[in-house]
């Protein structure tokens, strides 16, 4: 965890009090804490940063298949942004303020863009919709999850949902494991599989398969270009920063906590490598079987 803080001389002499030294001190420690979990998850991200599927994706119709399973983890995003909104602002009646207006602010920012966003055409959209014109321009099949999202009635019986569904096993397991944290009611563990568990690695792949189909100058894409390349502007703001200060605040001096958002955080990248290995085993698959 590191050397030991202590306030030294001259911020004794700077700071008006003990209190001070004790706030420097104690953000010292979570930030401390911070690069602990990120040292822990640092294997399990180059699982996923080297992961085969990357390089299986050289084609259009590897793109197809990849999007109608990818779609189910852009879905379920949106469930943790709002399930975080419920725990962090106030969405009841009578309003009462927030306990902190600035980690508030940071998830109104995040359901803002996610869910009513604007598309290529200035459209307000959620992403997930983007997504799904996006799968139509390819090719990709909408109609699997667009029947299980209408399915949904009340997140008392989603498990049940999902287990009767005929996703396959990895599809299932992600999203099982989301609404199984969400069910805990506990916002640390829900803003951990928020904050360290997803990816950012596809829109710059799939930039460049894009960029490989397209014809000359002719972008035959743009909606799913708009889409990706949106993702990529909104991950590349403040928001990375001001998640991990949420953990923090979250999380404060409570050590129980703290292993609570480790244990999260790496459970969400094991899901997520788990339905990354069965996107890439049904690629080779369908691709023995055109070859046959």
């Amino acid at each position: 965890m590191g050397t030991p803080y202590f306030c030294s001389e001259s911020e004794k002499h700077e700071h008006i009090g003990a209190s001070e030294c004790s706030t420097a001190k104690t953000n010292w420690i979570q930030m401390n804490r911070i690069e602990h979990i990120e040292d822990q998850l640092l294997d399990l991200r180059k699982q996923l940063t080297h992961h085969e599927l990357y390089a299986l994706l050289s084609e259009m119709e590897d793109v197809k298949l990849f999007m109608e399973k990818h779609v189910y983890a852009v879905w379920d995003f949106m469930s943790l942004v709002k399930a975080l909104q419920q725990k962090l602002t106030c969405v009841s009646l009578p309003w009462k303020p927030a306990k902190n207006a600035r980690t508030a602010r940071f998830i109104n920012e995040i359901v803002l863009g996610e869910e009513s966003d604007v598309n290529e055409q200035e459209v307000p959209q959620s992403h997930y919709e983007m997504y799904l014109e996006a799968m139509h321009e390819v090719g990709a099949d909408t109609q699997k999850v667009e029947r299980l999202v209408d399915s949904f009635d009340a997140l008392e019986t989603i498990l049940t949902t999902i287990s009767e569904s005929d996703l396959g096993a990895a599809e299932k397991a992600f999203l099982n494991f989301t609404f199984e944290v969400i069910n805990t009611q506990e916002t640390h563990k829900i803003a951990a599989a928020f904050t360290f568990g997803r990816e950012d690695l596809i829109p710059d792949m799939f930039i460049e398969i894009i960029e490989k189909s397209n014809d000359g100058s002719v972008n035959q894409f743009p909606k799913l270009t708009y889409y990706l390349k949106r993702h990529i502007e909104l991950d590349g703001d403040e928001h990375g920063p001001l998640a991990l200060e949420m953990i923090s605040e979250l999380c404060g001096e409570d050590a129980q906590k703290w292993d609570d958002v480790l244990a999260i955080s790496k459970k969400a990248l094991e899901k997520r490598i788990e339905l990354w290995d069965a996107i890439a085993k049904d690629i080779v698959s369908k691709s023995a079987a055109l070859e046959a």
